[in-house]
């Protein structure tokens, strides 16, 4: 049991560090909880995993240091990420959805395989179901791990601990706030977490129309000051969910409001002038069904005079018609917690680490990457490359 390094979490990152180590030369030790490695690899884009963007770069991440990554991702690239599951596993990407790259056989058990077959030939350790409880530090600069594994109590020593344990979602995929927690005890900084990639909620006097159209969907802009998306939305029983919902929930706090275009790839006023040249027999509500579900008109009729002829529309209610569709504010309650968010907003800051080695800079042979880290990527595969890329960089210092 002589490793060079013990790595806490089998999943994206630590599965990485410890193949990336193994081709190096070096020996580690994976500790994972489950009886399963690349648990959250495994339910990803589906079941089918998508395993990086195309278009990564460093604006595609929620981080109060984003500079930091660019040193990660000059070190491990897009292109790394891809060569690495095509020399390795046999495996060809195709692109999706806005750059994200799946592989061509949709399976995610298939990244998983590439890591498990890996290990196997650069003889690396991992140990299933093994509940990591403390890291203490010795007086030497070592590091002592105590265990539970199988129902035993256990210790164990190494020069070096990877902590790839990933964030708070989700529960029931053994996540924790070790990594957190652990950070903490040393004396590093923890920007504060939040669910991210998350569905939000509504309550009050509008949870009742947002319920009646669950199930409709449609393709919106949303967008704050601070970033814009355009992709669907997804009306549901307590809220809204859908990729543009989860992409916003990342750049939003309780409390806050933040703006639906229900209709951007077109204008309602210029709409509504060619009706209107037409003769304007047609109603607000006839109009919208060219766009939206009956439905989904119906519930608008709440907000709108659609049963008004376009020919009688005064300028006043052709501008609430506009601003309706186009500029529809929504002020979430909340959002639906960890156990629904894709990742975990804020972590160990990025001040604390080495931007090239991801090193604790007060403890040498302390390491963090992945998902514990402040680094929070779009929902399409951006948090895969940041896995990829902090396990190959802390692989390269052990």
């Amino acid at each position: 049991m002589d490793y060079d390094a013990i790595i806490i979490g089998g999943g994206a990152c630590g599965l990485m560090c410890a193949v990336q180590a193994g081709l190096l030369g070096k020996r580690t030790l994976i500790m994972e909880r489950n009886e399963k490695p690349g648990a959250k690899i495994l339910i990803s884009g589906g079941g089918r995993c998508n395993f990086t963007n195309l278009y990564t770069s460093i604006d595609n991440f929620v981080t109060q240091n984003p500079h930091f990554l660019h040193t990660a991702f000059s070190q491990w690239t897009v292109e790394d990420t891809i060569s690495f599951f095509e020399n390795f596993g046999n495996i060809q990407g195709q692109e999706k959805t806005l750059g994200q790259l799946f592989p061509t056989t949709n399976k995610a058990k298939d990244i998983v395989a590439v890591f498990t077959k890996l290990m196997y030939d650069t003889a690396q350790d991992i140990w299933l179901n093994t509940f990591v409880k403390t890291v203490q530090k010795q007086e030497n600069g070592a590091y002592a791990l105590t265990y539970e594994r199988d129902g035993k109590e256990g210790r164990i020593v190494t020069p070096k601990v990877v902590f790839a344990s990933g964030g708070l979602p989700v529960a029931k995929l053994g996540a924790s706030d070790f990594a957190l927690r652990t950070a903490r005890q040393f004396g590093l900084q923890v920007i504060t977490t939040a669910p991210a990639l998350v569905p939000l909620t509504i309550t009050g006097k509008d949870a009742e129309w947002y319920a009646s159209l669950a199930g409709n969907s449609v393709f919106a802009r949303v967008y704050n000051e601070q970033i814009s998306f355009e992709e669907n939305i997804l009306f549901t029983h307590w809220g809204l969910s859908g990729p543009a919902i989860l992409q916003i929930s990342s750049y939003w706090k309780a409390g806050e409001s933040f703006t639906i275009d229900l209709l951007p790839k077109f204008r309602l006023d210029e709409c509504i002038k060619q009706e209107r040249q037409s003769g304007g027999k047609r109603t607000i509500g006839q109009l919208l069904s060219d766009y939206f579900t009956r439905k989904m008109v119906d519930a608008l009729g709440k907000y709108l005079p659609i049963d008004l002829k376009i020919a009688s529309l005064s300028k006043q209610d052709a501008k609430l018609v506009s601003d309706t569709i186009h500029k529809f504010t929504v002020k979430p309650a909340g959002d639906k917690g960890y156990d629904k968010a894709e990742v975990m907003r804020g972590g160990i800051s990025t001040e604390e680490l080495n931007p090239r080695t991801l090193e604790s800079k007060k403890h040498a042979g302390l390491y963090f990457g992945g998902e514990a880290v402040d680094i929070t990527g779009w929902l399409g595969g951006y948090n895969f490359q940041w896995a990829w890329a902090s396990g190959y960089l802390i692989a390269q210092d052990l």
